[in-house]
């Protein structure tokens, strides 16, 4: 892969947070947000930014749990299980929403940036996104088993642009009956796509943890890249 990545510092009256910010080969692409897991702008995430580059996307992850610590970065150990849900118990949700709508300005001002941008996030972020979408921050959005969506989806009917959700058929964290839920509430609504697939637990996206899941990843990576394809 042929990408250029750095981090950046993005202003917020609080104080700054740092973005990992991946450019393709010609620094020029639609923008992406890239919203982490429970785990911090980790390796994952950044592999992740810089696979999208490497796909022509000008690719921006923020690093949501700054107030907690500067660019924390956690494992999928026992130990990084426990400090990750701390954290996510600890954040506050609203803040993170303003610290995207930062982002997301942030993003918009790299030269480079095409004129459209989708949110593509994982768990804690693939919920974010939904949000991102609510709060019409972005053009299209993307949610990797986000957890809790169901409990959000009072705000389905603020939701005006397209969306690519994504859920494991074995996921432990999120029941078949929220999927339900939720695949019930945009029932009429053409522009919200869900793809679940079968034997994937949750993570199975990421190839450091054990639920790695490597068809559904690459099934869902290549029905992300078709839907932001179409959209941006």
């Amino acid at each position: 892969m042929e990408t250029n990545s750095h981090w950046i510092d993005i202003a917020t009256a609080d104080g700054s947070f740092g973005a990992y910010v991946s450019l393709p080969r010609g620094g020029k692409g639609p923008g992406i947000v890239l919203l982490q897991e429970i785990f911090g702008v980790n390796q994952h995430i950044r592999n992740v930014a810089d696979q999208y580059a490497a796909d022509g996307y000008v690719v921006i992850a923020p690093d949501l749990f700054w107030r907690h610590g500067a660019r924390i970065e956690l494992g999928y150990d026992e130990a990084g299980w426990k400090r990750a849900v701390e954290l996510m118990n600890a954040n506050d949700f609203t803040l993170a929403q303003s610290d995207i709508a930062a982002t997301v300005k942030a993003l918009r001002a790299l030269d480079g940036v095409g004129d459209k941008i989708a949110s593509i996030g994982f768990c804690y972020g693939g919920k974010l996104s939904y949000h991102t979408a609510a709060n019409g921050l972005v053009d299209a959005a993307v949610c990797y088993y986000g957890g809790g969506i169901q409990n959000a989806l009072d705000r389905a009917g603020e939701i005006t642009v397209p969306m690519l959700m994504h859920f494991g058929g074995a996921d432990s964290h999120i029941p078949p009956a929220a999927v339900q839920s939720i695949a019930e509430r945009f029932g009429d609504n053409e522009q919200v796509e869900i793809h679940v697939y079968p034997g994937a637990e949750h993570g199975f996206n990421c190839n450091h943890r054990s639920s790695y899941h490597q068809r559904a990843a690459a099934q869902a990576h290549g029905n992300t890249l078709l839907f932001v394809g179409e959209q941006l």
